[in-house]
């Protein structure tokens, strides 16, 4: 059993926690250089990580500081979606810290901080994408107690925050976290097996999700100055 800390104590990462990172690091770069969205690629250039490091958080919020002002906040499980959004709304990305172990380095049941850290952080330093994520939360705070349309939103984020893609220079790429943190996700995103379709407000507010399998369908933005463009949009569908 992983023990699930509260806030990251860099000095108790162990030497097979800096093997586990470095692996599903390079493993998953690998897999993505070519298939991911140029921004996010730049993102991880502005945060500073590697394959040798685990991110130190308070070293990555001085950085999101200056850049956007977001910051980690760390939790020792994955967020329950009322905290989640709230912490959005005060531009906090609620992230655990802890790693899984080499036995578990090809299957988790919940997100470690691979996922969390590795795939969802480095876009915290572009504007356009904070802009959306920020409005989430802000939206997220006026339905907290209405279950139906706080699950409209639930689907806006699983189809562009987790399971985006984005059209770059006549290709389609992954910016989506889920996408990104997953071998099977990345091929499966740009293969011929899903569908893939133009980025709907209305559409996938309507459109139910499954967290444990594949995604079979995915929508593509035309860049993140689109998402965020499309807060008021979400807005009038989900605030009227």
């Amino acid at each position: 059993m992983i023990e699930k800390p509260k806030k990251q104590i860099y000095s108790n990462y162990t030497i097979e926690d800096f093997a586990v990172w470095k692996l599903l690091f390079k493993r998953q770069l690998s897999s993505i250089k070519e298939k991911v969205s140029k921004e996010f690629l730049d993102a991880l250039d502005k945060v500073g990580f590697n394959e040798n490091e685990i991110p130190n958080f308070l070293e990555v919020n001085k950085k999101l500081k200056n850049l956007t002002g977001w910051k980690i906040k760390t939790v020792p499980n994955i967020a329950q979606p009322r905290e989640f959004f709230k912490s959005l709304s005060k531009k906090e990305f609620t992230a655990t810290c802890w790693l899984r172990t080499m036995e578990q380095i090809d299957y988790l049941e919940e997100p470690d901080m691979f996922h969390d850290v590795f795939a969802h952080v480095p876009l915290l330093s572009n504007e356009d994408y904070t802009d959306f994520f920020h409005a989430l939360g802000k939206i997220a705070m006026k339905v907290l107690d209405d279950e139906e349309k706080l699950k409209k939103l639930q689907r806006i984020y699983w189809f562009t925050i987790e399971f985006g893609l984005v059209s770059s220079e006549d290709q389609t790429k992954i910016y989506g976290a889920g996408i990104i943190s997953s071998k099977d996700e990345t091929e499966n995103a740009l293969s011929k097996k899903s569908t893939k379709r133009e980025y709907n407000v209305l559409e996938i507010i309507n459109k139910p999700f499954r967290i444990d399998a594949i995604q079979d369908t995915y929508y593509v933005i035309k860049s993140f100055k689109h998402l965020a463009k499309s807060v008021n949009e979400i807005k009038d569908h989900i605030l009227k």
